[in-house]
């Protein structure tokens, strides 16, 4: 058996899988798509005056020695369970000895969560397209051999799967591209309040700052994203 024919015989295989993969990838994006409106829709009441007054009663509470007021306050202000717990470790933390760098630890474990959650659409990105191009590559080989025999109905059925994984790679791709960087956003404007926080209330006990560290951090999540 020639290679020619080694080649041909992978590449029909690879036709279901392929065709196969595209429609899970487009059910996946419209799911991420969907998850998406759902985290925009929690953050509608997202404020610097209500993050500002959270702290303000997690500080008051925590200087009267009730931890769990400052636990529900700065809990109150997480979108998702990640960041509720990132912010409960501020509190929590904060009486240890090692304070600082546990605090940053917890950060940066959140930070990383936050990576892979945005790493599912941007697969996605480069996914859809090299699907389409697959999809659309593999049927033309049958195509042009029913024309060559003249069979206009094979050539007709295979150039409309051929088409149709194109546009779907296509919309995949795009569609994913638009999620991966409205959530990169959001995750950043959750990772902002959690290092304001962190600087807030750790320094008052710790007397180390914890700023400074914790701002490391940023450069470590833009760099990922």
């Amino acid at each position: 058996m020639s290679i020619e024919n080694v080649l041909f015989r992978l590449s029909d295989a690879l036709r279901v899988p392929v065709l196969v993969l595209a429609v899970a990838a487009l059910a996946a994006v419209v799911l991420e798509g969907g998850w998406l409106l759902a985290e925009q829709r929690r953050r509608r009441g997202r404020s610097v005056a209500r993050l500002e007054h959270a702290v303000d009663v997690a500080r008051d509470a925590l200087a009267h020695g009730d931890r769990a007021t400052a636990l529900r306050a700065v809990r109150g202000l997480a979108f998702n369970e990640p960041m509720a717990a990132a912010l409960g470790a501020v509190v929590e933390q904060r009486d240890h000895p090692d304070a600082s760098n546990r605090i940053a630890k917890r950060l940066a474990e959140y930070d990383y969560g936050s990576v892979r959650r945005l790493e599912r659409t941007r697969i996605l990105v480069r996914l859809g397209p090299a699907l389409g191009l697959m999809g659309t590559l593999i049927p033309l080989s049958p195509a042009l051999a029913g024309l060559a025999r003249g069979d206009v109905q094979r050539l007709t059925a295979d150039l409309r799967i051929a088409f149709s994984v194109t546009v779907a790679g296509i919309l995949i791709g795009a569609v994913a591209f638009g999620v991966s960087l409205v959530r990169d956003r959001l995750y950043d404007q959750d990772y902002s309040d959690v290092e304001y926080v962190a600087a807030a209330l750790a320094p008052a006990v710790t007397g180390a700052p914890v700023a400074a560290p914790v701002a490391g951090l940023v450069g470590v999540a833009g760099g990922a994203a």
